[in-house]
């Protein structure tokens, strides 16, 4: 009043000094709530809530194709009985749909798959079995036979209902003794699809690491602890990939083949194989090389030398030790490697079997560079019984 101002007008001035204040300070205690209340949810929901309404991650286990996994037993435990009726197809589409994983979710011990190549009977069983005695859980059979033949093996043999679903075959004049047949015509294919049929079949049980291909005529020569250490502790598979000239390497190859396969990546190789499960699966998935070999490997073309070493050659040459693990002689000359009888079965003879070798192993120099041999008739078991215990060691 004495200012000569309005009280009214310095009211008001007061007022609007003192709101920010007051707002300033609610503005703050409402974060500080926020804050707490923010903090106790955290809280809360990881102590009380979070185990009880997500559900813990677990490893892919799917198949490729995108269906459920379902009940994880039927891809632990492998196929209750090995007859089926599947298809070639179906039977390569549920091999290939198997989870592929570095690490598994369950106690797995892998396991060797012995697949057997045959006409019918395998005459030297026995030998097998006492091969294989003790060592159940660490190797798996598989038998590719003719569809009429019927083992008549006991209860208690390892090869006891091993026999896989088969195509018709015929013996022919081939060092490989077996070619199939499928339709009525001779399949160009056939020993091949065999051969695929058998691994595909492999694969049905997630314990099978590695792969080895043998007849009816092989033998072991080392006992299985060597043989199964040998083969799972190898950084390579053996298969034998060679670039060999003149005409029965690159002289075997079809222009028609290109722009697949080029001659440079064209390679020869035993039949008689060892791969591990990757390899496998190559195998039986290819559908690009295939077609190429089964229009233009015409004989004296023979597709179960070129085919699979040339394919992994392209696909995986660096895990490919570029050798065989089984023995044969080629000494005597001619198409088909020698076959011993019980007459030549010498301890003279297993010397020469065993000695002089040299290869890599894991890079390294060995001298143990076979696990297998062949060929063997049945006459030679009574002699190979006898010298087991010396040489096999078993």
């Amino acid at each position: 009043m004495e200012d000569g101002k309005d009280p009214l007008v310095l009211n008001r001035a007061g007022q609007t000094r003192v709101l920010p204040q007051r707002l300033l300070q609610l503005l703050v205690l409402f974060l500080f709530l926020c804050f707490i209340f923010s903090a106790v949810s955290i809280h809360m929901i990881r102590y009380f809530g979070v185990y009880s309404a997500v559900s813990p991650i677990r490893p892919n286990l799917l198949p490729r194709n995108g269906e459920e996994l379902g009940n994880l037993d039927q891809w632990i435990n492998p196929p209750s009985t090995l007859m089926h009726n599947m298809s070639d197809k179906e039977l390569f589409g549920k091999a290939s749909s198997l989870p592929r994983l570095e690490k598994y979710p369950f106690k797995r011990v892998p396991k060797i798959a012995f697949m057997f190549l045959t006409k019918g009977p395998l005459p030297l069983a026995p030998l097998w079995e006492r091969f294989f005695k003790g060592n159940e859980g660490r190797y798996s059979i598989y038998i590719h036979s003719l569809p009429s033949f019927e083992a008549d093996f006991p209860s208690s043999s390892v090869f006891y209902k091993r026999q896989i679903p088969s195509q018709v075959c015929l013996l022919v004049l081939h060092s490989y003794d077996l070619v199939c047949q499928q339709g009525g015509r001779m399949g160009k294919m056939s020993m091949c699809d065999a051969e695929r049929r058998l691994v595909a079949n492999a694969l049905l049980d997630m314990s099978n690491e590695r792969f080895v291909l043998l007849s009816e005529s092989c033998i072991p020569l080392k006992n299985f602890t060597m043989t199964y250490n040998y083969i799972m502790r190898s950084k390579f598979s053996f298969m034998g990939a060679f670039d060999e000239p003149g005409p029965y390497g690159r002289g075997r190859y079809d222009e028609n083949m290109l722009p697949e396969v080029n001659i440079t990546k064209w390679r020869k190789g035993s039949q008689w194989f060892e791969i591990n499960r990757k390899l496998a699966l190559y195998v039986i998935e290819d559908t690009k090389f295939y077609p190429k070999f089964d229009e233009f490997c015409q004989p004296a073309c023979y597709v179960d030398e070129h085919y699979f070493p040339t394919m992994l050659t392209i696909k995986a040459a660096n895990l490919l030790a570029n050798r065989s693990i089984t023995w044969v002689d080629w000494s005597r000359g001619g198409a088909h490697p020698a076959t011993f009888g019980g007459a030549d079965i010498t301890e003279e003879f297993m010397e020469r079997v065993y000695g002089g070798h040299s290869c890599l192993y894991n890079d390294q120099p060995s001298s143990i560079c076979y696990l297998f041999a062949r060929k063997f008739s049945p006459s030679a078991l009574e002699a190979l019984f006898l010298l087991a215990p010396k040489f096999l060691g078993f």
